[in-house]
């Protein structure tokens, strides 16, 4: 991995993690089953005074460092998908930089919609842009290392008027370890049944005293994984390669572009053109939290990271004929074929180096007035850094490359915030709690201009490129390359003179100076909260927030939220709030072209940005912010041993922001909209714009719902000897919903995944059982039946429900060290293979699903806690 300019932030997080080293053994399994869930402490959506979980007014989860080592997936993002049923996770291998960052949704929304917390202060966004869907941006989750958590606070309810834009599905804040001594050491390894997908994982953490009054926490993680493919060979009515056929593996395998990605990137595609699955990657990761006790009321606390992954995939397979590899008539008369480079075609690789850079420092503390305050500000980065290999830019024919960089993605924030609480005494039957503040924060997008053969545009743009040909007749250039022997035929449309292929490096060109800039904007925010127990029964709360953004229009919002005490063991509880999302800088600047599948066939598709002349001429208008409505009513019961909460909500999301479907874009006079959608990009003038097949932008083209029901259940049991068991039911139902037509924006067939993709139903349901120093779990993850469509909604395939069993023995060697061993999906299922939509070129299953398709995973793992 390079550090290259992010070696001053490595320096910087240094000299605040400067100190002396202490141990002490980390804290062991809590082996008390008869604790409730429903008493853990919870500091999310409080603001001001902690609660129990039971006491909160609003569902929220709590997991805690025990409940993430009893996880075996080491990414933060598997570990939510696991314990959260109404957070899921995909996976897209072929999705430019959705690859190496990947899209997940809660409540049925995307993650865009939830707010990520880090010790209850925002996180900034990663650089990527999904350039389907949403268009979200959030934060990258996998940035921050598991081991360095000690709890997560999932807070399933709308709290924009409580934390700021975004938190419109919910909010989840991740607590960071505070201990001041200790040390914490583990190493897993692990790969897929099918004996690919090894990855090994190394993780630390350390806890050292700052002086006598404070701590500083660090937590590390070095993992490495290698590809895992499920895919079968490209064979399709267009192109199909076999052993014997027009398009033989021997010839793709034996191709020097193949040879050089091998020897360059250890890539590995076996015995496929295109894999699918899991892609290779490799990260470092850092973490630090600090903290510093001035005197009785004064705090000073930090926390930050740095992180940097590398990872690479593949695009789809390039067949000889595919409008990429075809004749082109050169200066000479001579003919030229890609096929000189890449025999067999070529299948582009992308490269992905992500950076995440965060530093937050502030103090808080108590006036003797009995006013508290938390000052603090914050600078986040994120960017990503592409490489395309294994290529070419068409139009640049014999002189083209076969490694580009395209172009790079930075997202930039920095905030200032100031947090006030103040208790008044009251008639009613707790003090009278204010919470106050504002915020200032300024954030930019900036699209970094890509090398120039990256977005080229070549001689082979456009037809003719030397003037042979007038009409079906000759020039004298064209007679005199005749003369020299020249196959040149005028007067035949097939001829090589005439073909036009596609501009920049193929599968991802590069960002050109024209769509190469920086979005930038500021906000700021005021808020206030007042909540108390009007009577012992009954605990109100009630929040605004009103937020002035430079691009847009300001925005008021509101939270009311309650829990009334039926009686000692049952509890409902409800709210209702607006709230709002802005779109970011990045989906207001974000411009793509790349290859994807509108009608299940490769096309060349160009998105741009909605508030400029390309997307303008196409009939898009700028973003507006999104709006939302959040209702939710539940009851929370401790029956005995049995604790349950049960909450329905539904979320009213206005003018969703959603890529439009692909709309067609042609050189034939003769295709009506096609082409005049060829002459609003010509106009514009987008380089190759008559190679491109499709175009789309992002708009608040209609609104939707998204509604359902969550359920926790926990149950512990003893057992004769000191043994315990606890038992954790967690299910989740969703469904989405069209609140206007949106066929203005979204075709038939988009319309019906968007309402059908996706499970509605989705549970886990886990055992976790000790004895001595045994420690064995038992999950089991459903998700539910859906149904995709295909060509409009005329081929649709429903998927049946599947079940994932997971199992994990751990075993407490003595006061050190820890084994633990098992499987995910230990009776390696699969979802359905796919039938229709997407599931072409070597595709074997739906790679947009939630569920995972690479079947079962064996994993070993090794703990010392000195």
């Amino acid at each position: 991995m390079k550090f290259r300019k992010h070696r001053k932030y490595l320096l910087a997080i240094a000299c605040l993690s400067a100190s002396g080293l202490s141990t002490q053994a980390m804290a062991q399994q809590s082996d008390d089953a008869n604790v409730s869930r429903l008493e853990e402490i919870v500091v999310t959506g409080a603001r001001g005074r902690p609660r129990t979980v039971s006491d909160s007014p609003v569902p929220i989860d709590v997991f805690t460092a025990e409940d993430l080592r009893a996880v075996s997936y080491t990414d933060t993002n598997d570990i939510l998908k696991t314990l959260v049923p109404s957070f899921n996770l995909g996976r897209q291998p072929i999705s430019d930089g959705a690859s190496f960052i990947r899209p997940a949704e809660m409540r049925g929304l995307p993650t865009d919609k939830t707010l990520v917390l880090v010790n209850s202060k925002r996180r900034h966004r990663s650089a990527l842009v999904l350039i389907g869907g949403s268009g979200t941006q959030g934060p990258d989750l996998s940035t921050i290392p598991s081991i360095a958590i000690k709890n997560i606070e999932v807070l399933r309810d709308g709290a924009s008027a409580q934390y700021g834009s975004d938190a419109i599905a919910g909010v989840i804040n991740f607590i960071l370890k505070d201990a001041s001594e200790g040390i914490s050491f583990s190493v897993q390894n692990g790969e897929f049944s099918e004996g690919d997908g090894g990855q090994t994982t190394i993780q630390g953490n350390v806890g050292l005293p700052l002086g006598e009054n404070g701590f500083l926490n660090l937590s590390a993680e070095i993992s490495e994984s290698d590809a895992a493919s499920r895919s079968e060979q490209y064979c399709e009515s267009w192109a199909c390669v076999d052993p014997n056929g027009a398009y033989p593996i021997s010839d793709f395998v034996s191709s020097p572009g193949y040879q050089a990605g091998l020897a360059n990137a250890n890539i590995g595609f076996g015995d496929v053109v295109q894999p699918w699955g899991r892609p290779d990657a490799e990260s470092a990761r850092f973490f630090f939290n600090a903290g510093y006790q001035i005197d009785a009321d004064t705090q000073f606390y930090a926390f930050g990271n740095y992180s940097e992954s590398d990872s690479h995939g593949s695009f789809f397979y390039r067949y000889k004929g595919n409008g990429t590899i075809e004749d082109l008539r050169e200066k000479d008369g001579g003919i030229y074929n890609p096929v000189e480079k890449y025999p067999g075609g070529f299948t582009p690789r992308f490269f992905g180096e992500v950076f995440d850079f965060s530093i937050l420092a502030g103090i808080r503390g108590a006036w003797d007035n009995g006013l508290n305050y938390d000052i603090s500000g914050r600078r986040g980065e994120s960017e990503i850094r592409y490489t395309l290999s294994n290529t070419i830019n068409p139009s640049m024919g014999r002189a083209s490359k076969k490694s580009f960089e395209p172009g790079d993605l930075i997202n930039q924030e920095t905030q200032f915030q100031a947090d006030f609480t103040y208790e008044f005494e009251s008639d009613m039957a707790s003090p009278l709690l204010l919470a106050f503040g504002g915020s200032f924060m300024d954030e930019s997008y900036e699209v970094v201009e890509g090398e120039l053969d990256s977005y080229f545009a070549g001689p082979w743009s456009g037809k003719d490129p030397f003037g042979f040909c007038n009409g079906s007749a000759a020039t004298a250039a064209g007679l005199g390359v005749i003369a020299n022997g020249s196959s040149l035929d005028c007067a035949n449309s097939d001829d090589a003179v005439y073909q036009v292929v596609g501009v920049g490096s193929n599968g991802f060109p590069g960002f050109s100076p024209q769509f190469s800039e920086v979005y930038e904007r500021s906000s700021w925010a005021l808020y206030g909260d007042l909540s108390a127990d009007i009577t012992d029964k009954f605990f109100l709360q009630g929040a605004v927030r009103y937020e002035d953004y430079d691009d847009f229009d300001s925005e008021l919002v509101f939270k009311l939220a309650g829990l009334y005490r039926l009686n000692d063991t049952i509890n409902i509880r409800g709210s209702v709030g607006t709230g709002f999302r802005a779109p970011t800088p990045g989906q207001q600047g974000t411009i793509n072209v790349s290859t994807r599948l509108p009608q299940g066939l490769p096309v060349a598709t160009g998105l741009f940005p909605a508030g400029g002349p390309v997307a303008g001429a196409l009939g898009a208008i700028p973003l507006v912010p999104e709006t939302s409505t959040n209702y939710t009513i539940g009851f929370t019961a401790s029956l005995g041993e049995l604790d349950l909460t049960v909450d329905f909500y539904r979320i009213d999301l206005d003018d969703a922001t959603y890529a439009i479907s692909t709309r067609s874009v042609s050189t034939d006079p003769t295709s009506g909209a096609a082409y005049l959608n060829f002459l609003a990009l010509d106009a514009a003038g987008v380089a190759g714009a008559n190679s491109i097949g499709g175009v789309n932008y992002f708009a608040n083209g209609f609104d939707i719902s998204s509604a359902g029901v969550d359920i926790v259940a926990t149950y512990p049991l003893s057992w004769d000897g000191g043994s315990s068991t606890s038992l954790t039911a967690v299910m989740s139902f969703n469904e989405k919903d069209f609140e206007s037509d949106p066929s203005a924006f979204r075709n038939e067939e988009a319309r019906f995944d968007f309402v059908n993709y996706d499970p509605n139903w989705r549970g886990v349901f886990t055992a976790v059982h000790n004895v001595g120093d045994l420690y064995l779990v038992g999950r089991a993850s459903y998700w539910g039946e859906s149904e995709n469509a295909n060509s409009g909604t005329s081929r649709r395939q429903v998927q049946d429900g599947v079940w994932f069993v997971d199992l994990e023995a751990q075993y407490q060697i003595n006061d050190t060290f820890r084994i633990s061993g098992g499987g995910r999906n230990i009776f390696d299922e699969y979802p359905e293979k796919g039938t229709v939509g997407d599931t072409c070129c070597g595709r074997v299953y739906e790679s947009g699903s939630n569920v995972d398709w690479h079947g079962s995973y064996w994993f070993a793992r090794i703990t010392a806690d000195f």
